[in-house]
Order: C-alpha cells, then structure tokens, then sequence
C-alpha cells in the first residue's frame, strides 16, 4: 500500500502543535540559580595543607594542564642529635581550564586528598588566557566542595579500623591481666 502524500507533514505538525501546548523547561540562567546534582563536577579545588609537591597529579594528567612548581627546604631535626630532613614546599599550583577535560584523573590519583570537585561553574572568562588560576583561586574553591556523602549504617566496618580496634582491644586486655593478679 503507498503511503498518502503529505501524512509525513502531517505528523510533523502534530508534534510541533503538542509541544507548542506544553509548559516550558527553559531555566533562565542569570536570574534564576539552577538546581545542581549534590555531587556535581564544576571545578578543582585544592586543599593546599595536604599537598606534599609528589607531582602525581601533574604527572597523570592526560591534557598536562597542571603546572607544579616547588623547591626544598632543610628542617632541623625533631629531636636533639638528629638529622636534618628536606621537605618540598609548594611555589605555585596551577590549573589550565582553557586545557582541563574535567576527567578527574588528577583527584583520583592524589594519595594526600588535596584535590576535589567543586560544584562552581560560574568562571567564564573573556580571554581565554585567565582561565588559568592559581593556587589562591583554587584554595577559595575548596571552601565550596560539599562534605562527603554519609555512609551507610548497615555497611560492614572498614577493615582498617575493624583492625586496629582489635589491636587496641587485645592491648587492654594484656594491660588488664597483670593487674588482677595482684591483691
């Protein structure tokens, strides 16, 4: 059987003429905020204290938009007649979101937890050359990442802490055992 001519056109306007009864969901952005996701990837954060300078992040990153830059510095011993120890201190962390493909490569492979995803996206720019921040910028970020989700009560203890409660539990009793012998 041949189709009719015209009832392609005919239910193209029917769907125009259904969506044209239907509400909007148009958000109008600037005026009105939009209602994120609680875990949304906006930005990276750094949380500067945690930073111990091991390039994993930089090193990692598939884009090579991170840039590290540190030296060391000499600590005097902790303790009378001890050795001197080096540490790195960081000069300069930077992040080039103009590069940035937001995989989160670099937050997963940090070992210290110094980095995290912001939930802001507002950080347009008009040149595309200030779309590299710096650490300052990146540290006023962390202030915005949303505490972690809560865990579940009925999930199993972590084995590290199931662990050292042990260890703790058989240090008492062994601290427990002398002191009931004696009168």
């Amino acid at each position: 059987m041949a189709p009719i001519p015209g009832s392609g056109l005919a239910k193209g306007l029917a769907v125009t003429l259904r969506t044209m009864t239907k509400k909007t969901v148009t958000e109008q952005y600037p005026d009105a905020q939009p209602e994120l996701p609680p875990r949304t990837r906006g930005v990276i954060g750094l949380f500067e204290e945690n930073c111990t300078v091991c390039m994993l992040c930089a090193r990692e990153c598939p884009d090579w938009c991170i840039y590290i830059d540190s030296h060391k510095e000499t600590v005097p011993p902790a303790a009378p007649g001890g050795r001197e120890r080096s540490r790195n201190v960081l000069d300069r962390f930077a992040i080039d979101f103009s590069l940035c493909m937001y995989c989160g490569i670099c937050i997963e492979v940090c070992p210290f937890d110094a980095l995290f995803w912001s939930p802001e996206f507002e950080y347009a720019e008009t040149d595309i050359h200030d779309l590299t921040h710096e650490r300052d910028k990146l540290r006023e970020w962390m202030w915005t990442v949303p505490a972690p989700p809560a865990l579940d009560p009925a999930a199993e203890e972590p084995k590290e802490i199931a662990a050292a409660r042990k260890t703790a539990e058989k240090l008492a009793a062994a601290q427990a055992e002398p002191g009931e012998d004696t009168p």
